[in-house]
């Protein structure tokens, strides 16, 4: 018989695709890990496994496998979260990814939700768009709050939160004014710090600048905001931040902050979910905190 470990193992291994990752994940060493993954062949007579110096994918037997074993953990969950949930406190953890540029968002959400509900343990990791979506397909993720842009409705529950804008923050002595708007063709003028260009992020103001026919001084690029700020702080460069993101990092007085304009660009955010009937109790309980309708 497939255990529910075997299929922890296999789940392991689609998220990591590497195996001493995956076998780190799963408290084993690598050969044991291997080990378990080829005694699961065996037993299915069947490769489920593309061998080579290194994980190269899944066989289509070992897709067909993964896609019905997180069905069955996937029921596991609901199971586990119902019976903890008998007595009318939601309990549990709950796995929620969230893109950088609304990390700070994400924090009050969790206050909220913990008051509300503290019996639930919150794992909250910055991640990119893309890293959200998949994480949400292999189940590292029970929700996300993530660009809705691009994420099927027909794959996806997407609810929406709130429309991101964009503010210039900028060491005074370098900022175009002391307060009011500023163009993105000035804000292009500056040394900028922005995120990396894999990033849902920088594709957006890359997108935007690419519009306004300039190319902007990037000195600086960083796989999260708090460099990029710090740098700005620091006098070394201006950079482009969500406006929640520099209301949650406060004022400072070396810093100008300017609503960016022509064009003024939002960005729809989104809780974006798995379509489930019920739903996890824990994604449920974070769905009223957020005061979305239709919570069944």
């Amino acid at each position: 018989m497939i255990s529910l470990k075997d299929l922890e193992f296999l789940s392991s291994l689609a998220r990591h695709r590497h195996f001493a990752r995956a076998a780190e994940e799963c408290g084993v060493s690598q050969p044991a890990f291997s080990m378990r993954i080829r005694k699961l062949e065996e037993r299915l007579d069947s490769a489920i496994v593309k061998r080579g110096n290194r994980f190269q994918g899944f066989t289509p037997a070992g897709e067909a496998l993964l896609r019905h074993g997180r069905k069955i953990m996937d029921g596991m969950k609901l199971l586990e979260e119902e019976f903890r949930s008998a007595g009318g406190d939601v309990t549990g953890q709950l796995a929620l990814g969230v893109v950088p540029t609304a990390v700070a968002y994400a924090a009050g959400v969790v206050q909220r939700l913990r008051h509300g509900n503290p019996g639930i343990t919150v794992r909250l990791q910055a991640a990119s768009s893309l890293a959200i979506q998949q994480g949400l397909e292999n189940g590292l993720y029970d929700a996300g709050i993530t660009y809705g842009e691009g994420v099927s409705p027909d794959l996806m529950r997407v609810e929406h939160l709130y429309d991101e804008r964009y503010l210039l923050l900028a060491p005074a002595a370098m900022a175009p004014r002391s307060s009011g708007k500023v163009t993105w063709a000035e804000a292009a003028e500056l040394p900028l710090a922005l995120l990396e260009p894999g990033m849902q992020n920088r594709r957006i103001l890359d997108l935007v600048f690419r519009e306004v026919g300039i190319v902007p001084d990037v000195i600086a690029e960083t796989g999260e905001f708090t460099s990029a700020m710090m740098m700005a702080a620091n006098g070394m460069a201006a950079t482009v931040v969500p406006e929640g993101l520099a209301e949650a990092f406060g004022e400072n007085a070396g810093l100008v902050a300017l609503q960016l304009e022509a064009p003024v660009v939002e960005k729809d955010v989104s809780l974006v979910s798995a379509h489930r009937h019920p739903g996890l109790s824990t994604v449920e309980a974070l769905r009223r905190t957020l005061d979305l309708s239709d919570f069944t």
